[in-house]
């Protein structure tokens, strides 16, 4: 059976805003103001548009300079926790023998960093990263992407996202697919043992 792995809230839970929060001078009055302008942009970052090279000192200066480029990096960095459960499941699934492939908006301070961190991703031999693919979900191209990439067939596929709007994309394409939310993860094993038996 082949997976397509979401990141972000599926094997890692993430919090930016606390990490970016911090570089910030106490007495910063529009802190909420300047992390969301980051934000908005993280999309074109994501997708490939904008290259570390040019969103970092951008990022830097909309934070209202003055920051070390390493100590933003850090920052934007050091926003992740293991997803504890889904890696017990991911661990499982790889001795088993199915395909693991990672599917998800990502970005070029991210990656390769959290692969060479985080030992899960020793499970993945295969990805389909946004800012290398030029495309972001839930648009269809990226998806198309990965069908094309890696050979896939959506209807022998599972996929599992945390976000709906992903997660309609890839019912729409054919793909047999999970929201995930990390509060609730025994329903996602119950999703995965019905599935599996479909097999």
């Amino acid at each position: 059976m082949t997976f397509l792995f979401d990141i972000g809230k599926v094997l890692l839970d993430f919090h930016f805003e606390s990490s970016l929060a911090k570089l910030f001078p106490p007495e910063t009055p529009d802190a909420v103001e300047r992390l969301m302008v980051l934000l908005e942009k993280k999309d074109d970052f994501e997708s490939g548009l904008i290259e570390n090279e040019v969103y970092i000192p951008w990022a830097i200066e909309r934070m209202g300079g003055g920051i070390e480029h390493t100590h933003f990096i850090d920052a934007w960095r050091n926003i992740f926790t293991p997803v504890e459960p889904m890696w017990r499941v991911v661990e499982s699934l790889s001795a088993a023998g199915h395909r693991l492939i990672l599917f998800s908006n990502t970005n070029g301070i991210h990656c390769p960093w959290i692969f060479e961190n985080y030992e899960i991703f020793k499970h993945f031999p295969e990805a389909v990263l946004s800012y290398e693919a030029k495309s972001i979900k839930p648009h269809d191209a990226i998806y198309h992407h990965a069908i094309e990439k890696h050979g896939l067939r959506p209807g022998e596929t599972l996929y599992i996202d945390d976000l709906g709007p992903n997660i309609e994309t890839g019912k729409r394409l054919g793909f047999r697919s999970f929201q995930y939310d990390l509060n609730d993860h025994p329903a996602f094993e119950r999703w995965l043992a019905a599935e599996m038996m479909e097999r």
